[in-house]
């Protein structure tokens, strides 16, 4: 006996096909119970050894919110400048929302994470591949309830950790700006501006090895 229907399963397919990382968005604010739905999908989300590292700071001050605005704008000048011949081309790219969005949402990586030796012996990184499945939780749900999401990492995170008074041993890793927006990309915004395309996904999955 199947657990979901057809056309339950079919919506999945549906909502990770129309997951876009948004950049423009309407100024009104989501309510209280909506942001309680989509942290608790978020905190849903898989971890290794079960240690739920992620944790998630609700940036409700205007003014911490455009301090974090300005932490971003430095990055987005540095990235240009590093991209060389591309630098213009970026420079014309709208890379975040986070004046303009209903909530800005920080999710970071809590402290003492050495902690947890389970899963984390030889993939220490697995405490980041969990928090990004959390984000990954929070997006598609986003999304099925008609909320735009863009996921920014375009910031100095000790500078980040730093303005947020997080302990030491913590990190930043994911601003994310939620909010209605007035339509969704028909493609992510970087494949309609032809910064880059998807890849064929034939040329990304291999059989037994790498290199035959």
């Amino acid at each position: 006996m199947k657990d979901f229907t057809d056309q339950e399963i079919a919506a999945i397919y549906r909502v990770v096909a129309l997951r876009r990382d948004m950049r423009h968005f309407l100024p009104d604010p989501l309510d209280d119970a909506l942001m309680e739905r989509l942290l608790g999908a978020a905190h849903l989300a898989p971890s290794v050894g079960f240690m739920q590292p992620w944790r998630f700071i609700r940036i409700r001050d205007r003014e911490l919110r455009n301090q974090i605005h300005s932490l971003v704008e430095a990055e987005r000048k540095a990235t240009a400048q590093a991209l060389g011949e591309r630098e213009d081309e970026f420079m014309r790219l709208k890379v975040e929302g986070i004046r303009e969005c209903g909530e800005v949402l920080v999710v970071a990586l809590t402290h003492d994470r050495e902690h947890h030796i389970f899963g984390r012996r030889t993939l220490p990184e697995m405490d980041l591949a969990s928090v990004a499945c959390a984000i990954q939780n929070l997006w598609l749900v986003a999304r099925a309830e008609n909320v735009g999401m863009g996921w920014v990492s375009l910031f100095e995170p000790e500078g980040l950790r730093q303005l947020l008074r997080m302990p030491e041993g913590s990190r930043p890793v994911a601003i994310l700006c939620l909010g209605y927006v007035p339509e969704f990309y028909r493609l992510p915004m970087l494949e309609e501006s032809g910064w880059a395309h998807r890849a064929d996904l034939r040329e990304l999955v291999k059989t037994d090895y790498w290199v035959p």
